[in-house]
């Protein structure tokens, strides 16, 4: 049982991208045994916990304040506590909070346990078609500052490349994606992975974006781009 640790312990527990079948038993497991759950968003993760009668207390942990409370959490594992982190999809520290917290438990010599699960890119990686032994995870690229220095640093790697993009962005990405890797690079672009309306769009960056233009994207979305020749 995760409680008999003497010792504090933090699990890094993955949810669903979408689907609930995806959530693992031991994931449930975890997230009932544990003494608190640090959640991105409460609200958000309230209705998972409650789709699988899980009582244990949540608490916030998001990018707006996780500088602020590392400290804290890190003295409460240390006297014994036993947490769990989620973020809102997926697994936590990939594009979510997570890293601060896990760097400072590394420090303090506090074991952490990261379980497989869900993670967007995989599957949208796996369906592309495109190279898959050899990969670059961008996640999302920078808003504004460094933008434009990332994409031409990226315009030369030859490892197929990863990225997250918001669907209202995903248009404006693409055609930066023409610019800086040239219009007849392939990209796959995959949305509402494991959802009802799944889908992924293959081709050139000129097509895909032709596509995405004429029909606007909705969902979250992740683009696979092969890599320099």
């Amino acid at each position: 049982m995760a409680k008999s640790h003497v010792m504090g312990k933090l699990y890094f527990v993955p949810t669903p991208i979408g689907n609930m079948e995806d959530m693992t038993f031991r994931a449930v497991r975890i997230l009932k045994e544990v003494d608190v759950i640090l959640a991105e968003d409460t609200r958000t993760s309230g209705k998972l916990l409650r789709h699988f009668g899980i009582t244990t207390p949540m608490q916030s942990h998001h990018m707006h304040n996780e500088h602020r409370t590392v400290d804290a959490l890190v003295e409460r594992l240390k006297a014994g506590g036993v947490m769990a982190l989620i973020s809102d999809a997926g697994t936590p520290a990939i594009s979510d909070p997570g890293f601060l917290l896990a760097r400072a438990c590394v420090e303090n010599d506090i074991e952490i346990d990261c379980l497989p699960g869900a993670t967007a890119f995989v599957p949208a990686l796996v369906n592309s078609g495109l190279p898959n032994d050899k990969f670059v995870f961008e996640g999302f690229l920078p808003a504004k500052k460094g933008r434009q220095t990332r994409l031409l640093l990226l315009a030369g790697e030859p490892r197929t490349l990863i990225f997250y993009e918001s669907p209202h962005k995903l248009t404006k990405t693409l055609s930066q994606f023409v610019d800086y890797f040239g219009s007849d690079r392939p990209v796959s672009v995959s949305r509402e992975l494991s959802k009802m309306y799944e889908e992924t769009i293959r081709g050139t960056v000129a097509q895909v974006l032709e596509h995405y233009t004429k029909k606007p994207p909705k969902g979250e979305i992740v683009i696979v781009v092969g890599g320099k020749k």
